[in-house]
């Protein structure tokens, strides 16, 4: 694996032209979507050598990904996000769940102050036009109704403080890497590329929270006048970004995929907890959740279908949980709780998944100098969260304190050195 070796600022690490360009597109799917990533993208970061998922040439990320695609550009590895968002190591860089659970105050407010004057037309208006005029005129009310339950503003002042660390940056503009973050124009429908030409003077801060504002739990976003939200009611990745920049390897990574729960199928669903022989079974929030992933997914793959079309001289590859991971079904799109267990369950189920493939991807790969590290898939020892232990084929929570815990991790991080230096001898 590749070591935690200290790393020059982002902005100051040009890289030979003549090295294949290579593109990372990230996807969202709420929490668990960035949970999903920094897990796949930590055993990504381990077993591909020859590529720095640092150092990459473009970054596109929508919603959840456009939050972890600006942290890689911003030079925090995987397992640095993993240690800060997922484990909550004691660093300027900890996340606190909390944050994303704030309700949107001068949303309420804003609405709450509509409402007389909103009320008093609704009035007018139905007593001008009658009992036939009465849905028309409680209809008006509905402009006080709040566009969100959540204020995204934490996020901006979380990353615009964890950006402001030496060698890092909240501009667009002084990252020698690409970073492209998309999200959508509430007013027109149209997907726009913060970081492009024309909206470079956004703080990058600012994009990904207007990336990632779903409607309904938080308020869109505005800037320069007009007003963002979720990148992903367009498209599930957006990757032609950076493939019309003329990438010669496109690595994409989706979260959000549907559940196979037929009998062919349930040998690999995990924990066989849920216990339920058909989706419908589970009522209403299983068959949406289904629902919504199909619909996802579908969009994902004939997207791809033609990015293979229009690129022919790209190669692209994806990466996503498997579609008979209940786990990753099963647990809410907005659950935080579980973070630790399904960080080092996407961890695990990413390493099979590359062994799976290895033929697949190993003359892929070759084709743009970077060998898939067979040595470090076959050690099932390797772990990524320090504080769970396993125990009956799941991932559970340790009693391990903060110091035993770093001890860990520095041991950890000693091993994947020698590991990985052996390798490059």
């Amino acid at each position: 694996m590749k070591p935690h070796k200290p790393r020059r600022p982002a902005s100051r690490r040009p890289r030979p032209p003549a090295q294949p360009r290579i593109g990372l597109a990230l996807a969202g799917g709420g929490p668990l979507g960035a949970i999903y990533e920094i897990g796949a993208l930590s055993a990504l970061a381990e077993s591909l050598e020859g590529v720095d998922l640092n150092d990459l040439d473009i970054y596109v990320g929508v919603s959840a990904g456009g939050f972890i695609a600006a942290a890689l550009a911003n030079g925090l590895t995987p397992h640095q996000m993993s240690r800060a968002f997922i484990e909550g190591e004691k660093s300027r860089d900890r996340f606190e769940p909390a944050m994303l659970l704030r309700p949107a105050l001068r949303e309420y407010a804003r609405r709450l102050a509509s409402l007389p004057p909103l009320l008093l037309g609704a009035v007018w208006h139905y007593a001008l036009g009658g009992a036939s005029s009465m849905m028309s005129a409680f209809s008006r009310l509905g402009r006080a109704i709040p566009t969100g339950v959540f204020s995204g503003d934490e996020v901006d002042r979380y990353l615009a403080a964890a950006f402001s660390a030496p060698g890092r940056t909240n501009d667009f503009r002084r990252l020698m890497r690409k970073l492209y973050l998309v999200a959508t124009d509430l007013d027109t429908g149209a997907s726009v590329a913060f970081g492009s030409p024309g909206t470079e003077h956004v703080p990058i801060s600012r994009a990904v929270q207007a990336s990632a504002a779903l409607p309904g739990l938080f308020p869109p976003v505005e800037i320069d006048g007009r007003y963002f939200v979720d990148g992903a009611l367009r498209k599930t990745l957006h990757a032609s970004v950076a493939l019309e920049q003329g990438v010669d390897l496109m690595l994409c990574m989706n979260p959000l995929v549907p559940f196979d729960s037929t009998p062919s199928s349930r040998e690999f669903a995990g924990t066989g907890e849920h216990g339920l022989e058909k989706l419908v079974e589970g009522g209403l929030p299983v068959v949406l959740a289904q629902t919504f992933r199909s619909l996802i997914h579908s969009r994902l793959g004939a997207g791809l279908e033609r990015y293979k079309t229009a690129y022919p001289k790209t190669d692209i590859l994806l990466f996503e949980p498997n579609r008979a991971d209940a786990d990753m079904f099963f647990t809410n799109l907005f659950s935080y709780s579980s973070r630790r267990r399904l960080c080092e369950h996407a961890y695990q189920k990413t390493r099979a998944e590359l062994w799976a493939r290895r033929h697949e991807l190993a003359p892929v790969l070759a084709r743009h100098g970077v060998a898939l590290r067979t040595e470090v898939l076959r050690d099932r020892s390797l772990t990524l969260v320090k504080s769970l232990r396993r125990s009956r084929g799941l991932w559970r929570e340790t009693a391990s304190t903060a110091a035993t815990r770093l001890l860990t991790h520095t041991l950890d991080d000693l091993q994947r050195w020698l590991i990985y230096t052996g390798s490059a001898a």
